[in-house]
């Protein structure tokens, strides 16, 4: 295992930490924890540092993670709820310091999920292809024999989908977590149980609610619209799925008019992406 390259994944609730062998693609130590991404930047940092201890660090550390995140500096960027207190913070000087670290390499994690798999998984060996990730917000890579375009006009702004808009609105308030939830209360007569999530929403409608049904599908078309013209420009053969709503993907497969699917892990391709940008840097 040592031989390996240690890694965090770390997403808005959770920090994964494995050691990913270049040889094999193999993911080993996996050691999963839960992360307040509300919390204190301290806390936050303590928190990353502590699922790092749980790897051999002699050569350093890679780090998938989230926008908009500086991710050739360092620095954290966010302004919204989740990793506020981290706003204009070194992280990468931080996480060496804390940790006795020469390198720490970031990446942003759905460009590292698209590149596992493009390693490994649903894209495998394809010229040029697309990952998208739908959580909170949405993630995107596009990618030319396994490396990002971020730039030119076959690709959206930094090769981000979220940063384009839809019918004069940000993607994102069509398509994300919160979007599909929000179409979803406006559908009912009554308000949702307040714990009710995607899972809750896409396992209503395979059970044959069709307002459910409804709201998934209406969000997914409008995904489906705005990555359609970006698919030919950049010529695309495929596109995989990930994200804490991809397991809606069969509710919805229907709207998508070029070849899709929903990746089988995305947290081991997160992983291995990760890894194989250490490595080429």
């Amino acid at each position: 295992m040592n031989s390996g390259v240690p890694v965090l994944e770390v997403g808005g609730s959770h920090v994964t930490a494995a050691v990913v062998s270049p040889a094999s693609d193999g993911v080993e130590g996996l050691y999963r924890a839960g992360l307040d991404s509300k919390a204190s930047a301290d806390s936050i940092i303590g928190e990353l540092c502590e699922a790092a201890k749980q790897l051999p660090l002699a050569k350093g550390l890679a780090v998938a993670l989230p926008g908009p995140f500086d991710f050739a500096a360092g620095v954290a960027w966010y302004k919204l709820d989740k990793f506020a207190a981290l706003y204009g913070h070194d992280l990468g000087r931080s996480l060496r310091e804390r940790l006795g670290l020469d390198q720490v390499v970031f990446l942003n994690d759905a460009e590292a999920f698209t590149v596992g798999e493009w390693s490994v998984g649903e894209l495998r060996g394809l010229d040029r292809c697309v990952g998208i990730t739908i959580g909170t917000g949405i993630g995107s890579a596009f990618l030319d024999d396994g490396r990002a375009v971020r730039t030119g006009d076959s690709v959206p702004p930094g090769g981000e989908l979220y940063k384009t808009s839809y019918d004069g609105r940000p993607i994102e308030d069509w398509i994300s977590a919160r979007a599909i939830l929000r179409r979803y209360a406006e559908k009912l007569t009554t308000p949702p149980p307040p714990t009710a999530g995607v899972k809750e929403v896409a396992e209503a409608a395979r059970a044959g609610d069709a307002v459910a049904k409804s709201a998934l599908v209406e969000s997914f078309q409008v995904l489906s619209d705005a990555l359609t013209p970006w698919l030919e420009r950049f010529g695309a053969t495929r596109v995989v799925l990930g994200g804490s709503i991809a397991g809606a993907f069969d509710v919805v497969a229907e709207v998508f008019p070029f070849p899709v699917s929903a990746t089988a892990d995305a947290e081991h391709s997160a992983l291995i992406g990760a890894a194989e940008h250490y490595l080429r840097n």
